[in-house]
């Protein structure tokens, strides 16, 4: 498959895929964005002590990146599970350039379907799998990131019964981020049981992202 490196508006960079016409993070802002909808209103916005993540496409790892680091930073132990069907080589992930290099290429080059420890307060597992067919087990994270390509460009994994299955994955409390807020992603949010509230996107970004709460 086709996939372009591109610059973004805050000087960090992104793929862009020609066949879908879509690229994996935000023309306005890769890292701020990620670092914004993710771990700011994510990551951030949970009570739980030890957080459970699911992130719903592990892409160029950018997440996991900023994750990983703000985990370090604050103490709290992070264990963090990604699904991708389709994943990208190391050497693609690592000529986007996102720093620390060392991190980004210890999160690519981690071994798939366990669980491994990068750092005292960082677990990673990467999961190739496909997310509308995976058997979530009840309460079983506490955070989700839903990074998936847009609802126009993957259909498939913007559905009620998507959203249905993560609702009963999260635990009581739990908290769903992502950078869409088109009211038919809000309604189908709200039909799954979510409490939904849309907040302020990124400086220079998007106007407005979602976030979900399970009661």
């Amino acid at each position: 498959m086709d996939i372009r490196i591109e610059p973004t508006a805050d000087g960090s960079a992104t793929l862009y895929v020609p066949a879908l016409d879509e690229h994996y993070h935000s023309v306005k802002g890769a890292l701020s964005e990620s670092r914004h909808v993710f771990v700011d209103m994510g990551l951030r916005a949970s009570p739980a002590a030890a957080p459970r993540v699911l992130e719903v496409g592990f892409g160029t790892g950018l997440n996991a990146l900023l994750t990983w680091l703000e985990a370090d930073r604050s103490g709290r132990l992070v264990r963090y599970a990604a699904l991708e069907l389709c994943p990208l080589s190391p050497a693609q992930a690592l000529a986007l350039g996102y720093e620390p290099s060392d991190r980004l290429r210890a999160l690519h080059e981690a071994p798939w379907e366990e669980a491994v420890s990068l750092s005292p307060c960082f677990t990673l597992q990467k999961l190739r799998a496909d997310f509308t067919t995976f058997a979530f087990a009840p309460s079983s994270f506490d955070v989700v990131y839903f990074d998936a390509f847009a609802p126009d460009k993957q259909p498939a994994l913007w559905t009620a019964e998507g959203f249905a299955a993560l609702y009963a994955a999260l635990s009581p409390g739990g908290v769903l981020a992502t950078y869409c807020a088109k009211g038919s992603v809000r309604r189908l949010l709200q039909q799954a049981g979510f409490l939904t509230e849309r907040l302020p996107g990124p400086p220079g970004g998007k106007r407005e992202i979602l976030r979900a709460r399970k009661n």
